[in-house]
């Protein structure tokens, strides 16, 4: 039960940081803010301070950020609609903004007491490994990118060796710091002998560690968080592909549930919390990718069109009328509201069966 309760707390928290992000930024722009909300439901607490009243509701998910303007035209000069386009990109960018920032910030301070971190530098190779060689693979080598894929962190030389089919490999290395570029590079898993007196399957490459420094932690952390904006952009690859589908999709239940399952399979109780905020780095990152997509309704449907009306602008001296754009976006929620019950109908299945 508090594993639940600490997942739905993590959840909240990163819907409200988003708003928080609106929120901030409208105010740095000179926006009115009619009404900025932790939680959702019934009001428990509000004061007015300013044009803006501040609230905190009753279910601690989430929250909103209300500007004047927003929705439809208003006559106020501090309305969102009467802002310029830096202002507008700025508000509606700061969202996804704020949850990329919070999923860093988890990164480093589950890093901060990192004494060293693995690294994708080759310090061995078993007996017999053919890999080696003058031609191929050495010691020293750090891999830099697979199949034309950055090798982030360490834990991408295995997902992205996993990902190949054809057993060749478009490799390129860091070699006494020079680039070194291998094409079509043969690789394939053999059975080699472990040190204990078993065997194992595998490509018989034993990889270092490095020492975790300040400038190492920041780096490793931000090297993470853009791991994490390259599995969303694998994912939808997949769901566009094929190779995924709706069902293969979670929505909040689902979160809420496999943030409780990583919880529960941890060890100890502050695994469970290190584990848990690593998940909910993941969702915030993931969040403020999916936000910024070009479709109606999320934040990256109104920079789009914020980017026509520029364009239009300059071309033909006219905008898209806000009530059709307002139209399109409403359209757009209803179809992503009906995606989202799809989905938690999906995530309530999966708990029963």
């Amino acid at each position: 039960m508090v594993y639940i309760l600490a997942a739905i707390l993590f959840f909240g928290v990163l819907i409200g940081v988003h708003e928080l992000g609106h929120f901030m930024a409208a105010k740095a722009c000179g926006v009115k803010v009619n009404e900025f909300a932790i939680g959702m439901g019934p009001a428990i607490f509000k004061k007015q301070k300013g044009d803006t009243l501040y609230a905190l509701r009753a279910f601690p998910v989430g929250g909103f950020c209300a500007m004047e303007g927003e929705d439809e035209d208003s006559a106020d000069p501090s309305a969102l609609n009467n802002q310029g386009f830096w202002k507008k990109l700025l508000i509606y960018a700061a969202g996804a903004g704020m949850n990329f920032l919070t999923g860093l910030l988890i990164i480093l301070v589950l890093y901060a007491g990192a004494k060293a971190f693995y690294a994708p530098t080759i310090v061995s190779f078993a007996d017999g490994c053919p890999l080696e060689s003058a031609n191929g693979l050495q010691v020293g080598d750090t891999i830099r990118s697979i199949d034309g894929e950055r090798v982030y962190i360490f834990s991408d030389v295995g997902m992205l060796l996993g990902r190949n089919t054809d057993g060749t490999f478009d490799l390129i290395l860091r070699r006494n710091g020079e680039k070194v570029v291998l094409k079509d590079f043969p690789m394939e898993r053999r059975e080699y002998p472990s040190t204990d007196g078993s065997t194992y399957t595998g490509f018989g490459i034993t990889f270092g560690t490095e020492e975790a420094t300040l400038g190492s932690r920041i780096k490793y952390s931000w090297n993470n968080a853009m791991d994490f904006v390259r599995l969303v952009r694998l994912s939808l690859q997949m769901l566009f592909s094929g190779e995924a589908g709706v069902k293969d999709l979670s929505g909040p239940v689902g979160i809420v549930s496999t943030m409780t399952e990583v919880g529960e399979q941890s060890a100890t109780a502050r695994d469970a919390v290190e584990n848990i905020a690593y998940f909910a780095a993941l969702i915030a990152v993931n969040l403020a990718v999916m936000n910024l997509l070009p479709l109606p309704a999320l934040d990256g449907g109104k920079i789009f069109f914020l980017v026509i009306n520029a364009i239009a602008m300059l071309l033909f001296k006219r905008q898209i009328p806000a009530k059709y754009e307002n139209y399109i976006h409403f359209a757009g929620l209803i179809l992503l509201l009906g995606l989202m019950l799809l989905i938690t109908f999906q995530d309530v299945w999966k708990l029963f069966t």
